[in-house]
């Protein structure tokens, strides 16, 4: 992306974001219930979860809605953080807070069980110096990371160019499932892909498009379990 791209991780475009759209909310590429079955096989109910670049997501309410008891959401923009401080300032289990994803020091190193990233790594990889700043989110999401906490990366990245970043970041075990796009536009269609059956992965994912071909129509979903052996 270039022009407004390269501002996606400015806190200054995503206030003024906020402000200037309408107030309902937006889910990047997919809602809770299409990513339901995935995250109920990795991420237990009773886990503390982090939520990154949260943004005005329904996917949180989501998760509280389906018995998830901690979620912790943050994002880059004041603004978007105080409106779901106040819109969901009756449900405890939800925590809304300021927080640039690369540098969370406010944060002990171990403190959730899971993370979620649902369009942040990808918002970060398309500014300036995208690789170094994708690294330091990495490497914080991997620190505040319990041991064997999981990591779901929903992007539109393919293993070729996500796998070297995750690797580099943390030891990380590592799985692949994909979800067709169009589920998140509410397309009743049958699934092409069965969500909750991971895709086989080899060294550098070049066996990820010979078996889905060129240029998928699918989300890639990369599920990280912390491996510190």
């Amino acid at each position: 992306m270039t022009g407004t791209g390269q501002a996606y991780g400015e806190s200054w475009y995503w206030d003024k974001r906020y402000t200037d759209e309408a107030a309902g909310p937006f889910d990047w590429y997919q809602k809770y219930p299409s990513l339901k079955p995935l995250l109920n096989l990795y991420v237990p109910h009773n886990y503390r979860v982090l939520i990154v670049g949260c943004g005005n997501s329904a996917f949180s309410e989501g998760m509280v809605d389906d018995g998830y008891e901690d979620v912790v959401n943050v994002d880059i923009s004041s603004v978007v953080i105080e409106a779901m401080q106040k819109k969901y300032s009756d449900r405890p289990q939800l925590k809304y807070m300021k927080m640039d994803t690369r540098d969370m020091s406010c944060f002990e190193g171990g403190s959730f069980d899971g993370v979620v990233d649902k369009g942040t790594l990808d918002s970060i990889l398309c500014g300036q110096s995208s690789q170094q700043n994708a690294a330091k989110m990495l490497s914080e999401v991997g620190r505040v990371l319990k041991d064997k906490g999981v990591y779901i990366l929903i992007t539109y990245g393919t293993p070729v160019f996500r796998l070297p970043l995750l690797r580099n970041s943390c030891l990380w075990s590592i799985k692949l499932h994909v979800i067709d796009k169009q589920l998140s536009e509410g397309n009743s269609r049958q699934r092409k892909w069965e969500l909750t059956s991971p895709i086989p992965l080899d060294g550098d994912g070049k066996s990820v498009e010979a078996m889905l071909g060129e240029n998928p129509d699918v989300h890639y979903i990369y599920v990280c379990i912390k491996d510190n052996r």
